[in-house]
This record gives structure tokens, C-alpha cells and sequence, in this order.
């Protein structure tokens, strides 16, 4: 992991909602340094700020005030064009409720966000196929994601997030939706990517047995960073 200029840096960060015409604050001065290559796990409560600050990071909300810096890029002086072509180049993004389209094949899924990139068609197909190898679902291809598993299905949402290089990916919950042992295989797989791949991954979770596998540990508590973030989560613990 490179401990040099950050990937990922956080100045003064707030998030305000308005709610009832009511001011409701989700985020307060969050002050955060990521860097390349890092697993870090975003922990708190229900209401902490955990998806707000997540959702911030990978560019699908705007702050309220504040900076966030990418390798010193201000994304704040990016238009709406720029931002969504930045965040297609440089992230990925996995939900814990999958978001795959079930008009799609699996292969389709994987692909769908490399066509947004400036990719042969055959780099794309080759692309897809090594991805759908390595999450071990390339004889799932054809086949419609409401016909896979849950733990299949994040597997493809993985692929997914991984098929375009993003030097950043982004989970929130990514085990919220499965049982102990398919989330366990699923933090191991994204584990091997991680190390394989080398990109960035911030994920969110409610659960210490998740955590386990990350480098750092980020508390949050009431929309604030309530621990030192240079924590560092026990890996000698993990299932």
C-alpha cells in the first residue's frame, strides 16, 4: 500500500438533509485520509453516517460542505458530465441488494458498464470472462440473475465492480443480505481481488466479524469519526 499522496481525502466533510424543513445533520467535519490499495471498514450504528459518508465518497451524493480530494482533484469543480464520467472510469460500486438488471444475462450484468468506456468489443468480452472466472461463476454466463443464489448474485455484482479497473470500490453492506458462510466466502473473495487486483476498497458494516478482514477500522457515531483512524483491524481473528 502506497503511504504517499492519499487516494482519498476528506476536508471539513458535512452532509446536511432537510427533512420536514427541518436541518438534519448526517455527517459533521469528517477529516479522512484513504490510501491506494487499503481495505478499510466504515463501522457504526444504524444512523451513524456509515452509507451517507460511502455514498459521499464514491461521488452519488454532494456535501453539504467541504472538500474531497482525489490524488489532490477537487471533484467539487466537476461538472455533472465529468463527475459521471470520473466515477464510470475510476470506481465500482457493490450493493447489498445487488442491483443487477433481470432483463440480463450474467455475462450482460458484468458488461453493462464497460460500455461506457472507451473499449473494443472484444476487450470487453475478454474482460468480462476473466472477471466471471475468478468469482468462479463463468458457467453462469448465460443464465438470468434471478436464477442464482445470493451469494452468486454479489459475486456478479463483484465482477462487476471489478471488470472496469476502478482504482476505488465501493460496498455498502455487502453482506447484509446473506447467511454467516456466504458472507464469510464473499469477504474472502474480495479479499483475493483486493491483493489481486490492487484496487482500493471502502466498505460499510454493522458486523465486527466483517470487519475483520479490512487493514483499518473507521468508527463513526452521530455523523462524526469517533475512533483513530489509523486503527487497525485484528487479523489474526478472522474466521
Amino acid at each position: 500500500m502506497s503511504r504517499s499522496t492519499p487516494l482519498i481525502q476528506t476536508i471539513g466533510l458535512k452532509k446536511h438533509y432537510q427533512l420536514d424543513k427541518a436541518d438534519s445533520p448526517a455527517l459533521e467535519g469528517i477529516q479522512l485520509k484513504i490510501f491506494s490499495g487499503e481495505r478499510v471498514a466504515l463501522m457504526g450504528p444504524s444512523g451513524s453516517g456509515k452509507s451517507s459518508l460511502l455514498n459521499l465518497i464514491g461521488c452519488l451524493d454532494l456535501p453539504t460542505a467541504g472538500q474531497i480530494l482525489y490524488q489532490d482533484v477537487d471533484t467539487s469543480l466537476m461538472n455533472d458530465k465529468k463527475l459521471s464520467a470520473f466515477r464510470n472510469k475510476s470506481m465500482g460500486f457493490i450493493f447489498q441488494s445487488f442491483n443487477l438488471i433481470p432483463v440480463l444475462s450474467v455475462f450482460e450484468n458484468v458488461e453493462y458498464p464497460l460500455l461506457w468506456q472507451n473499449l473494443s468489443s472484444g476487450e470487453r468480452k475478454a474482460r468480462v470472462a476473466g472477471m466471471l472466472e475468478k468469482v468462479g461463476l463463468a458457467s453462469f454466463a448465460r443464465r438470468s440473475p434471478e436464477l442464482l443464489s445470493g451469494g452468486q448474485r454479489q459475486r456478479v455484482a463483484i465482477a462487476r465492480a471489478l471488470a472496469g479497473k476502478p482504482r476505488l470500490v465501493l460496498a455498502d453492506e455487502p453482506t447484509a443480505a446473506l447467511d454467516q458462510k456466504t458472507g464469510r466466502d464473499i469477504m474472502e473473495l474480495m479479499t483475493q481481488l483486493n491483493e489481486e487486483e490492487g484496487a482500493t476498497l471502502v466498505f460499510s458494516t454493522h458486523d465486527p466479524l466483517v470487519a475483520q478482514w479490512a487493514h483499518r477500522i473507521i468508527r463513526l457515531v452521530d455523523g462524526k469519526i469517533v475512533s483513530d483512524p489509523t486503527e487497525t483491524a485484528n487479523e489474526q481473528v478472522r474466521p
